[in-house]
């Protein structure tokens, strides 16, 4: 899809790089491409969103106040990597950038196992995958606010923020059926 967006793009005169071309061009690329899983041909946000886990898993070394502190500087770095990314594809909100999915997901699973108020929640096998399946559902279906902030937000920010939207509706659902189970 991204080839088929670049080469219609690349006729037309409106596209400076390919997303493949791009990811090794810069480090802004290359954060905002997922390190390369958005490039994946068949659901780079899904894939994209994996990403996360292994940030989730070297954050647990660190006390909770830098975890918030490393959520929250990552948010602002992919504001800026996606933005200087999807000017450089020439695409608003290309699916190929997922470093709002790697930081919609990781904040979910922050939110889960350091949550501000209430108990925290050990993140079992189960529990990841809630997590995942309920932000995959959310970042796709973006109900009311998230569609209003997908639309109403542009640049880098409009990109990463509709997913931080997807993790607290995903969190709220995960909580509700955490206390019903």
């Amino acid at each position: 899809m991204i080839t088929v967006w670049c080469t219609k793009l690349k006729k037309m005169g409106l596209i400076i790089l390919k997303p493949n071309k791009l990811l090794y061009k810069n480090l802004s690329a290359f954060l905002a491409l997922g390190f390369g899983t958005g490039l994946s041909k068949k659901a780079p946000g899904t894939i994209g969103t994996l990403v996360a886990l292994p940030f989730f898993f070297f954050l647990q070394l660190l006390p909770e106040y830098l975890i918030y502190l490393f959520i929250v500087t990552l948010f602002f770095v992919g504001v800026y990597v996606s933005d200087k990314t999807s000017r450089a594809l020439g695409v608003s909100d290309p699916s190929s950038i997922v470093i709002d999915e790697i930081v919609g997901f990781l904040l979910l699973l922050i939110l889960i196992a350091y949550p501000l108020i209430g108990t925290k929640i050990l993140i079992t096998d189960y529990n990841f995958v809630l997590a995942f399946i309920l932000f995959r559902i959310f970042d796709i279906w973006k109900p009311f606010p998230i569609n209003f902030l997908e639309q109403n937000y542009k640049g880098g920010f409009g990109i990463m923020i509709d997913d931080v939207g997807a993790a607290i509706y995903a969190y709220i659902i995960f909580i509700l059926i955490s206390y019903a189970i």
